[in-house]
């Protein structure tokens, strides 16, 4: 399979897009003190034999800014959607309203919101480390342009190439940089 600098600058781009999006994600479910429904909508519930995210099989609404109301679109659902976000790790403690859940959010302690602060930097580092994987496999490919049959790439080109990826990789963990601070600056706020 021949490739050329363009399809691997374009192959990195969409990856390293991707760890962004993932990480942003990730940061939506990390609490902040404030109810929202994204804290929980990727909570995965066992759903007849299957994990499925809350959001596929409930409504989460915000009626208070410290509480959120889930209602199941299957009324059968509601006992795992409460084990599943008893067993979550956020420290939530749903309650049962007929048919349908209500959370209050408690306000965060400052060790607690430490820990999250360090949790959303632990996840910033793990989606840098998928950029500088992805920057790896693409300077890989970059010297493997040298040696293919076929079309000849200059040194000068497979160095330009290079750069580029570098660029990539430095604009992209800026990103990441920048979704941390916020985050961290969201948990820390009282």
């Amino acid at each position: 399979m021949s490739t050329d600098p363009d399809t691997i600058l374009l192959e990195l781009e969409d990856h390293m897009a991707k760890a962004v999006e993932y990480l942003e994600k990730e940061f939506q479910g990390l609490r902040a003190g404030r109810a929202s429904p994204s804290l929980i909508e990727y909570i995965k519930v066992d759903y007849y034999g299957s994990p499925t995210d809350l959001k596929a099989i409930a409504a989460v609404s915000v009626p208070e800014p410290t509480q959120l109301h889930v209602k199941p679109f299957d009324v059968g659902a509601l006992g795992e959607i409460r084990k599943a976000i008893e067993a979550s790790g956020l420290g939530l403690n749903p309650m049962t309203e007929g048919k349908t859940l209500r959370i209050n959010i408690p306000t965060l302690s400052r060790d607690r919101r430490q820990q999250l602060a360090a949790q959303a930097k632990k996840l910033a580092e793990e989606q840098k480390v998928v950029l500088r994987n992805a920057r790896r496999d693409a300077n890989k490919l970059a010297d493997s342009l040298a040696k293919q049959e076929g079309k000849h790439y200059a040194e000068d080109e497979i160095d330009v190439l290079k750069k580029e990826i570098q660029e990539l990789l430095k604009t992209n963990e800026a990103k990441m940089d920048k979704a941390y601070e916020s985050k961290s600056v969201e948990i820390m706020e009282v």
